[in-house]
């Protein structure tokens, strides 16, 4: 952007601060640290502010229809990051089924815990169920064919031509039956978390699960349970309900494998998205 002329000011605003502030700007990039509600909204309607981009894919941390209806338009980068979390989500597929979380600990703590950690489950031939088949969902769902599973996809939009002897679109309670491993790829969603007491009940016996998606999304109290119980085998999570994660019950589990939201943060991720915030901001302004 700089190179192009413009002026960049790289700085975090407190929630009470950034309405004000971005009267001063054309244009606002955000992550989703950054809330840009009504309130900060109201503050920054009437002035030269007139985009925010979101350098990600979620855009729950924006009122966007609020923003759209006083003139402020909203985009994000959907196609940058697919790769990166998908490749995430089948990273915490392979720990959580090899312990390699919690084995690799122990090793630091100078134990060799080879009979604890000893047993763990291959993963060809197991059955995904993934629940958001847009584009990290089938970037998963190629990776996870590509190793000898298959796919169950749960996403209201459906490409029918994607679907083959290793993947088909079934109905929710279906892929929650029927999964061995469950990865979640969709948008915080109203109302209860996805993945709920209830939800749980439904799965496998021991069935792993992903959260790549956002944290909100997961009751984190009935996954504690459940991984207690045996239920939930193992869980792979890169988002928590509240971050940084305050639930050290949950992600200091032996058998949960974490990261501090991370699904995006790679080398290759990040450049995209900054070539996709560059091509957003020469068509908007005509350059």
């Amino acid at each position: 952007v700089r190179a192009m002329g413009h002026e960049l000011v790289e700085q975090f605003y407190e929630p009470d601060e950034l309405g004000k502030a971005l009267r001063d700007f054309d244009v606002a990039i955000i992550r989703s640290k950054t809330k840009l509600r009504a309130k900060q909204i109201d503050e920054a309607k009437g002035s030269r502010f007139k985009c925010v981009i979101r350098a990600g894919v979620g855009l729950d941390n924006i009122d966007v229809q609020y923003a759209k209806d006083n003139g402020i338009e909203v985009k994000n980068t959907p196609k940058s990051p697919s790769e990166s979390v998908a490749e995430l989500a089948m990273a915490h597929m392979f720990s959580c089924a090899r312990y390699i979380s919690i084995a690799g600990h122990t090793m630091r703590e100078d134990k060799w815990e080879k009979k604890a950690y000893g047993k763990g489950i291959e993963l060809t031939g197991r059955t995904v169920g993934i629940v958001g088949y847009g584009r990290i969902g089938q970037a998963l769902g190629k990776r996870c064919q590509a190793l000898g599973m298959k796919v169950l996809a749960y996403d209201i939009y459906q490409n029918k031509d994607l679907e083959c002897d290793t993947m088909r679109y079934v109905e929710m309670d279906e892929l929650l039956a029927n999964s061995d491993i469950i990865s979640l790829h969709v948008p915080s969603l109203p109302g209860q978390p996805l993945i709920n007491a209830e939800t749980i009940a439904k799965m496998k016996d021991g069935v792993i699960l992903i959260n790549t998606s956002r944290g909100t999304n997961v009751d984190e109290d009935a996954l504690l349970a459940a991984l207690d119980s045996g239920k939930v085998y193992g869980a792979g999570l890169d988002v928590f309900a509240e971050e940084p994660a305050k639930n050290a019950a949950l992600y200091s589990h032996p058998h949960v494998s974490c990261t501090p939201h991370v699904g995006a943060s790679t080398v290759e991720a990040q450049k995209r998205i900054g070539q996709e915030i560059v091509n957003i901001i020469s068509e908007k302004f005509g350059l």
